[in-house]
């Protein structure tokens, strides 16, 4: 717990240079981006400010997982040419910079926005230039995690991923995930041989889990050795598979918001992020989403101090550790590591005891 009044924190952490982890690009359409490609585009969208915020942003709670993904699908109808996909991504960069946010990874699936001719290495490299061109001269780094779909064929995931080995990997690529409606496809299995491939040609992992299933969803997805595991808050549920993230150092990217929209815990003051902070795992803070979750990084970080009850020294930490846990080069790491920590030293609010 914080002594500060509202305004104060949140104007600490707004300060506060932050790492985020867990970024979804099509969850995080600006309002009057959106409407300006549904317009030139032709698709078929609300036309006024406040009908296409209200498609866009998420319920406070929806009755699931599936409900809550709901919201991409217009985002996704209006992301399928590579100049709405630049723009896009160009900014949500520039917003994140404008956050303070000075390392973001960036994930989406690029199969989803094929539709209109694109292939999955054009769509990246489209995210990606969008991405440089933001951030070229603010003060962030930016890196592209590519999801593959539960949903999708495993050898339609296996093909992205063999081009990537063969044709060499997209300038900002570091990572593989693997994502989508956990109760219509619970088994990781069947996209094992495309997560391996990705691999085994230099990509980390990180896989969702436990949006759906509790913390026996969290387990089965460790078949895949992922490096870092997306939500999953209700690990806290069962002390032997605690024990077995600490062990094998999976990290958990928690997005508390997030994870209440999609019922897997009922409020906020109920995240198990402190508890799971506090039992040994290895946690970030994320939003997962700026548009469909409706949240800054900065007031992620503010409701975790003020409703879950970490303390500016832990959420300083957590901050640090994201650096930690980032899929960036070491040299990038301990560039970020440096600048942050200089901050840090001259904040006496966040430092522990």
């Amino acid at each position: 717990m914080t002594d500060l009044d509202p305004r104060t924190l949140r104007a600490l952490v707004g300060a506060m240079p932050k790492a985020e982890l867990h970024l979804h690009l099509d969850g995080s359409l600006r309002v009057d981006t959106a409407l300006d490609i549904a317009r030139t585009r032709g698709v078929d969208a609300p036309r006024t400010f406040a009908g296409m915020r209200g498609v866009l942003v998420g319920p406070e709670q929806s009755e699931d997982q599936a409900a809550l993904l709901l919201a991409f699908d217009l985002p996704i109808a209006l992301m399928q040419d590579a100049e709405a996909i630049e723009r896009i991504s160009g900014d949500l960069v520039t917003d994140k910079a404008a956050d303070r946010v000075r390392y973001a990874e960036v994930r989406w699936a690029p199969l989803l926005h094929t539709e209109r001719g694109l292939t999955g290495r054009q769509v990246v490299e489209a995210t990606w230039r969008g991405a440089r061109e933001a951030a070229a001269g603010r003060d962030i780094e930016v890196r592209l995690i590519a999801t593959l779909m539960r949903s999708h064929a495993p050898e339609r995931n296996l093909a992205f991923v063999r081009d990537l080995a063969d044709h060499g990997i997209p300038d900002g690529l570091v990572a593989v995930d693997l994502a989508g409606q956990e109760a219509a496809f619970p088994d990781y299995e069947r996209h094992r041989a495309a997560i391996e491939l990705a691999r085994e040609v230099g990509l980390h992992v990180t896989v969702h889990a436990g949006e759906w299933g509790g913390a026996a969803q969290v387990r089965r997805a460790l078949v895949l050795r992922p490096e870092r595991i997306a939500h999953g808050p209700l690990a806290i549920e069962d002390p032997e598979l605690v024990a077995e993230l600490i062990a094998r150092g999976t990290w958990l990217d928690l997005c508390p918001t997030s994870n209440v929209q999609a019922s897997i815990v009922p409020t906020v003051e109920a995240h198990p992020l402190r508890r799971l902070l506090h039992a040994g795992v290895r946690v970030t803070l994320n939003t997962d989403d700026l548009t469909v979750s409706d949240i800054t990084l900065s007031e992620e970080y503010a409701r975790a101090v003020e409703r879950i009850g970490v303390t500016l020294p832990e959420l300083w930490a957590m901050d640090l550790a994201a650096l930690e846990a980032a899929f960036c080069d070491d040299a990038t790491r301990a560039r970020l590591d440096a600048s942050f920590r200089a901050w840090g030293d001259a904040v006496p609010e966040v430092q522990g005891a």
